[in-house]
């Protein structure tokens, strides 16, 4: 007869890896359905009707902005062709990618982290990064090509031990993916193209060394033809569409939709407003001693880590001096924070110490899971108006958001007011006032106009949200719906995409004076 705690020593890798399996799938894949049934995710959007313009009979989707590989597996597996069923399916393999994502790290730390304790660390630490979560609920690219870049890491591990040309093979195919999800995916070739540089330093085989490579080139080619046809096919329609977003991730092209980004400072950016945020502040607090300590500590230079390191720190350096520094450019190096993090918990002896500040950093994951168990505020802020305020009320909001506020089977009157074009239209000055003068009610549906208008640049929408903060034109506010979900942070100072899509603060004001 064995004793309770005999058995649990015996089997406790297994027990470990039944939990670290059930967290995985529940932060996963619980309540893919969140929004109560309204998409607030402007690309999610965007592929959705994309995907309902494809037929059998013409599966060109007529959209560029992101490749197509993403939308045919939606397209020929969605159980039913309308708006819901895609978003949701879409979502689906969002989650499916984000949790084969975490086996190939898996797979990854075993490479160069010596203790089972180590590698098991690092796989909670994933589990429960905030970034990642987020981001497997949305039916977006990003989850795919967090995939396509762990696979391709550890394809370029294997390929440096193990110069085989299997490796290569599987990389284009990976590849192929990945670019036929987005063009950005080039990048996830460079840890294939690091290992290939340390294996022709070891032999000095130039003439393998140059093969490789074009059979790398004219193979990835070929996939990425096979994942995305149109974007040869139609390569006008592609060239215009990747000419304008280039535009806008340069900020050559001015949208409305960017000015958070004006007078940012590269690389600083997102130290400050999307990886504390994207890890958890713990996580990022541990990460960063962990990174100083790898960088003191020669001996952990050893060449598995660069083949890791060096395409991050390339991916890094050329997203971070972008003008736009939207939060998923940043998603492929989410893995970074828990691998520096294992770092400085290796470094801890006492197992009482590392237990608690392991529980610290997936405290701030644990505690972003809220989400999904919460009806969406937007729903409940629209059911409040509905019941709380009389029918026949004048409410002034705000247009350019995904979806404005769904009050429906209502007589409440809203006019959304566009307030991105404020200082520079004259006529809506005018229209501004006479809408304030009318109105009964002022929403302020989300951060996104009054965080990024609130400077001299914008002197008519500066003076505008200061006089209704402070109450000077007449309104106070009764109401605010908020379910903040960075422990210790505040989510409106984050990158805006870290909450406008799926948490986004309702602040209501009433006519007082």
């Amino acid at each position: 007869m064995f004793s309770k705690k005999s058995f649990f020593e015996k089997n406790k890798f297994f027990i470990i890896f039944i939990i670290s399996l059930i967290c995985l799938l529940f932060t996963r894949f619980f309540n893919l359905n969140w929004g109560n049934y309204f998409f607030f995710h402007p690309d999610e959007n965007n592929m959705v009707n994309a995907i309902l313009s494809m037929s059998f009979k013409n599966l060109n989707p007529n959209f560029f902005a992101y490749n197509q590989f993403p939308l045919f597996l939606t397209f020929f597996t969605t159980p039913k062709h309308d708006f819901y069923h895609v978003a949701l399916t879409l979502r689906f393999w969002s989650a499916i990618f984000s949790s084969f994502s975490i086996l190939f790290f898996y797979l990854i730390a075993k490479n160069f982290f010596s203790k089972k304790r180590e590698i098991l660390t690092f796989v909670f630490l994933l589990i429960f990064t905030p970034g990642l979560i987020q981001l497997a609920h949305f039916g977006t690219t990003e989850s795919i090509l967090i995939f396509t870049f762990s696979v391709n890491l550890f394809l370029a591990l294997n390929y440096f031990h193990h110069p085989k040309l299997k490796y290569l093979f599987l990389t284009t195919l990976i590849s192929g993916v990945a670019i036929g999800s987005k063009i950005t995916g080039v990048f996830f070739i460079l840890p294939i193209l690091i290992s290939l540089i340390f294996v022709l330093k070891e032999n000095n085989n130039f003439k393998k060394f140059f093969f490789s490579i074009l059979f790398l080139s004219i193979l990835t080619l070929v996939f990425t033809f096979i994942f995305t046809p149109f974007s040869f096919l139609k390569f006008a329609d592609f060239k215009n569409s990747m000419i304008y977003e280039t535009g806008v991730a340069t900020g050559t092209t001015q949208v409305f939709y960017t000015r958070q980004f004006l007078n940012t400072i590269p690389y600083l950016f997102q130290f400050q407003h999307i990886f504390p945020y994207t890890s958890g502040i713990f996580m990022f607090i541990f990460s960063n001693i962990g990174l100083f300590l790898f960088i003191k500590n020669k001996q952990y230079f050893k060449k598995d880590l660069i083949i890791i390191l060096i395409p991050c720190l390339i991916y890094f350096l050329y997203n971070g001096q972008l003008f736009i520094k939207w939060t998923r450019f940043m998603s492929a190096l989410f893995f970074i924070a828990p691998l520096f993090t294992v770092f400085f918990l290796s470094k801890v002896r006492s197992k009482i110490i590392y237990l608690i500040l392991f529980l610290l950093a997936i405290l701030p994951g644990i505690y972003f899971c809220r989400r999904y168990f919460l009806n969406d505020n937007r729903a409940i802020s629209s059911i409040w108006l509905i019941n709380q305020i009389p029918s026949t009320s004048l409410i002034l909001s705000e247009s350019g958001n995904v979806v404005n506020l769904p009050i429906y089977n209502s007589s409440l009157q809203i006019n959304n007011f566009d307030f991105y074009n404020l200082d520079s239209a004259p006529n809506l000055s005018s229209q501004l006032t006479t809408q304030i003068f009318k109105s009964d009610y002022i929403i302020i549906p989300s951060r996104r106009v009054f965080k990024n208008q609130n400077n001299s640049i914008f002197p008519i929408s500066q003076k505008y949200y200061q006089s209704l903060f402070s109450g000077q034109i007449g309104f106070v506010q009764i109401k605010q719906f908020d379910y903040n979900l960075s422990l210790f942070l505040n989510d409106e100072n984050a990158e805006e995409t870290w909450s406008v899509f799926d948490n986004p603060t309702i602040r209501i004001y009433k006519k007082n004076d």
